[in-house]
């Protein structure tokens, strides 16, 4: 399993930031290079508690499905979302606002591990640990750090101006 973290400053209240990060609609606008889209469950608005989606992007030159659900919802302080189905042996993300003065301080934690197929898991022993872990760090820790800054930055200027109105009624 790899864990990565990225901590975004923004010049906004965190009850907004929390909204913004749990939007359907701007998740999808911030991934426009992947052609990443809301294809079941909750499509549109705002996921809220026990809620999942099922996002299909275009990742690693291929199409890819992946079901998450809302596990841990404490607005508006933390929320998490985990894969129910998908690519990966693991995806957990953790979403954490804080307010310091007039900046909220979003921290995102990812944890993944990639499924090797025969050679992954508790199977695949302890070449599937190896070949996990070397694909874990070597692709996927790069991709996701470049995802989520994307998405990072999208949402930083949503909610720094009053372009957040548009994903907030």
């Amino acid at each position: 399993m790899a864990t990565l973290e990225l901590t975004t400053r923004i010049r906004a209240p965190a009850a907004r930031c929390f909204d913004l990060a749990r939007s359907v609609d701007l998740h999808v606008a911030s991934n426009a290079a992947t052609g990443e889209r809301a294809v079941a469950g909750v499509t549109t608005g705002l996921l809220g508690a026990g809620q999942q989606v099922t996002w299909r992007g275009r990742h690693f030159l291929r199409w890819r499905e992946l079901t998450s659900r809302m596990t841990a919802f404490d607005p508006p302080r933390h929320f998490r979302d985990e894969m129910v189905d998908g690519p990966l042996a693991l995806f957990r993300h953790d979403h954490h606002f804080e307010e310091d003065g007039t900046i909220t301080v979003m921290t995102d934690r990812y944890e993944f591990s990639w499924m090797a197929g025969p050679l992954g898991g508790v199977a695949g022993g302890v070449v599937g640990g190896v070949v996990g872990g070397v694909v874990d760090h070597l692709l996927l820790r790069p991709h996701f750090r470049r995802f989520l800054a994307q998405r990072n930055a999208h949402l930083r200027e949503v909610a720094e101006s009053d372009a957040w109105r548009l994903y907030l009624k």
